[in-house]
C-alpha cells in the first residue's frame, strides 16, 4: 500500500517527495514518521522527529496542528481508496503513529467523501499489540515456518 500513490492529491502535494522506491509522491512519504516530520519541519531546524511533534501538539502549536489536519486528510484519502476496491469490515493501523490517539475519531470522518457510497461501515481500530504487532506477527510465522522445517526434517 506505501508504495502506491497518494490518492486525490492537491497542487502542493504534486509530484510529492521522493521516495526510496525512485517514485515520487507514495503514500509511504506522506504518512510514515518520517514523512510527518518532514511535513512539519521548521523554517530552517532542519530535520524533526515525530516525538518533538507530539509534544507540540500537546502545547498547542498552530503549526504542529495544521500538520496533523494534512496527515488525517492524507490518511483519510489512502484508506478512502482500499474502502473502495476492498470494503474491509476493520482496517487496522499499525507502526510508531498508531498511537496517535485522535486519528481513530478524525480519520473515519473525513473518508466519507473519497469513498464510492452513499454509507462507510468500516472502522478503524488499533493493532492489538500497539506498535509491536508487525514484529510479534513476524516472529510468529518465523516460529510457525522453524515448526513445519523440523517436522520436515524428522520424517
Amino acid at each position: 500500500m506505501g508504495h502506491n500513490p497518494l490518492p486525490w492529491p492537491g497542487p502542493d502535494e504534486w509530484p510529492g517527495p521522493p521516495c526510496y522506491c525512485g517514485r515520487s509522491g507514495c503514500i509511504e512519504t506522506f504518512l510514515s514518521g518520517p514523512g510527518l516530520a518532514r511535513d512539519y519541519r521548521e523554517p530552517g531546524a532542519g530535520n524533526v522527529s515525530a516525538l518533538r511533534h507530539r509534544g507540540a501538539r500537546g502545547r498547542g502549536e498552530p503549526q504542529a496542528l495544521a500538520c496533523l489536519d494534512r496527515y488525517e486528510d492524507r490518511m483519510a484519502r489512502a484508506l478512502a481508496s482500499v474502502i473502495n476496491v476492498l470494503d474491509p469490515d476493520v482496517i487496522v493501523l499499525g507502526g510508531g503513529l498508531s498511537n496517535v490517539d485522535r486519528l481513530y475519531q478524525a480519520v473515519p470522518r473525513r473518508w466519507g467523501p473519497f469513498v464510492f457510497s452513499d454509507r462507510v461501515d468500516t472502522r478503524l481500530a488499533r493493532a492489538a499489540h500497539g506498535d509491536s504487532s508487525g514484529v510479534r506477527g513476524a516472529a510468529w510465522l518465523w516460529e510457525r515456518g522453524l515448526a513445519r522445517e523440523d517436522r520436515k526434517t524428522s520424517l
